[in-house]
């Protein structure tokens, strides 16, 4: 990268957390505090991604006419542009430094908030707008995948699963803060853009947006300030690129995008769905404890995953997937005995399931690509330290690369429910498709990785 951007204090020249005298002495506390900063930045980026799970839902209330096919579309269209998103931004942190590009990445954020806040005020505002904002929210959700690479280079390969379900967890937690803090603040009287509504209430939709500015800024600076970069793991996009010809990329992609695209669709739909199926309710107070429940689990199936094996805790949560799955048909308007509460309980248990089994996945990834490009680069003849970091470097690409494959799963579920309710009037053949997609996952996992005690480790 460019020397210019480049600080000699910010620059790691000798890195080296699989010494453990090293990373008693020095790593440890370095990596936390760039760790705690990459946090602050995802959770605020999550917040960003996920905006218009909570602004779709009060958009016709404040004088937009839009159908419920289309507001399921623009709590959809962020995860679309952040997964086409993630992978450029999976191969950048070689290219241009983790410090530098989480300060660019970040800071930019603060365009389609703004942006966001100025078109809610006007319903005059066409939804090709409003499709444009939502496709530049999906940057935000980018950022997971330069985010998870660039941490990945700062800790042992022992720790990769508690630091990674860590940054992984407490940023998709920023989904919860979000939905909690957005029917918040929008009854808060702000300069200008409040409406009345029909009871006679008053909601300024644009705080929505706005609230996450100055935090954006304030992350910015702090990455810039306190961030590191290591020298030595720079790499440029053709270095990187043959870790796409890699079989098990392609394979543990679909499990993440089992995992963690039902964590992100479920919380980009799981409103617009509630409202959909038991309108009586009012979700907007009650939709942040599923991504809640999703990001803390996501901390813990990491820090299970380094403790009892990755494989193992992800066979198990893919079962309860499916029998979570099952049980979500018994709840719909219409079963025997469905009902609002019994529909809530069993999507909070698809939530944190969904949460544990990104953490576990994300620990195989980890663990699977280091062992593998280790135990290759040392047969074709290669230095011990040269296999190490090779394998660091292909590991960090990999990560990235598969978020943006579990990216899209936040795409495709809230358009699933929103294409099944326009077709049917139901979202049972959404439900019956993730249903399917959740076993051949539980199948592939245990006969490719279950069976192999070297990947489980």
């Amino acid at each position: 990268m460019s020397h210019s951007f480049q600080s000699e204090k910010s620059l790691l020249r000798q890195w080296s957390p699989e010494d453990p005298q090293f990373w008693q002495q020095t790593g440890q506390k370095i990596a936390r505090r760039n760790l705690w900063i990459s946090v602050s930045a995802l959770l605020l980026a999550f917040c960003v991604w996920m905006l218009f799970s909570a602004v779709a839902v009060n958009l016709n209330r404040v004088g937009f006419n839009f159908t419920v096919d289309q507001l399921f579309l623009l709590t959809a269209l962020p995860s679309l542009s952040g997964a086409l998103f993630r992978v450029p931004y999976s191969f950048i942190v070689p290219v241009l430094g983790g410090r530098l590009w989480t300060v660019i990445s970040t800071a930019i954020l603060v365009v389609p908030c703004l942006w966001l806040g100025f078109a809610v005020q006007d319903p005059s505002t066409p939804y090709s707008v409003f499709i444009i904002i939502a496709l530049l929210c999906g940057l935000a959700g980018a950022n997971f995948a330069s985010s998870m690479g660039n941490i990945s280079l700062f800790f042992p390969k022992n720790r990769q699963g508690s630091a990674l379900g860590i940054n992984g967890g407490l940023g998709n937690l920023g989904v919860s803060v979000m939905q909690l803090l957005a029917p918040l603040v929008i009854v808060v009287p702000f300069i200008s853009g409040g409406v009345t509504l029909a009871d006679g209430s008053s909601i300024w939709l644009a705080n929505a947006a706005w609230v996450w500015v100055p935090f954006l800024i304030i992350a910015s600076v702090a990455a810039w300030f306190g961030m590191n970069d290591i020298a030595g793991f720079r790499a440029s996009l053709r270095e990187q690129l043959p870790v796409l010809k890699s079989a098990h990329l392609w394979i543990l992609g679909m499990l993440y995008l089992a995992t963690f695209g039902s964590f992100i669709g479920f919380s980009a739909g799981f409103a617009m769905l509630a409202k959909t199926q038991y309108p009586q309710v009012d979700i907007i107070h009650l939709a942040f404890f599923g991504p809640l429940l999703g990001a803390l689990a996501r901390s813990a199936g990491g820090m299970m995953s380094d403790k009892f094996g990755g494989v193992r805790v992800t066979t198990i949560n893919f079962m309860l997937m499916t029998l979570f799955s099952a049980l979500l048909f018994l709840t719909l308007p219409g079963s025997r005995g469905a009902s609002f509460f019994s529909f809530y309980v069993v999507f909070m248990g698809l939530f944190l399931t969904a949460g544990l089994g990104s953490g576990s996945t994300y620990q195989m990834i980890a663990v699977i690509f280091r062992q593998r490009t280790q135990q290759r680069m040392l047969a074709l003849g290669h230095s011990a330290q040269e296999a190490q970091h090779v394998a660091i470097t292909d590991t960090a690409a990999a990560l990235g690369f598969i978020s943006a494959l579990g990216a899209i799963g936040g795409f495709f579920i809230p358009k699933a429910f929103g294409t099944s309710l326009a077709m049917t009037g139901s979202p049972i053949g959404a439900m019956k498709i993730f249903l399917i997609f959740y076993l051949i996952c539980l199948v592939v996992t245990w006969l490719l990785y279950g069976r192999r005690k070297a990947t489980n480790s």
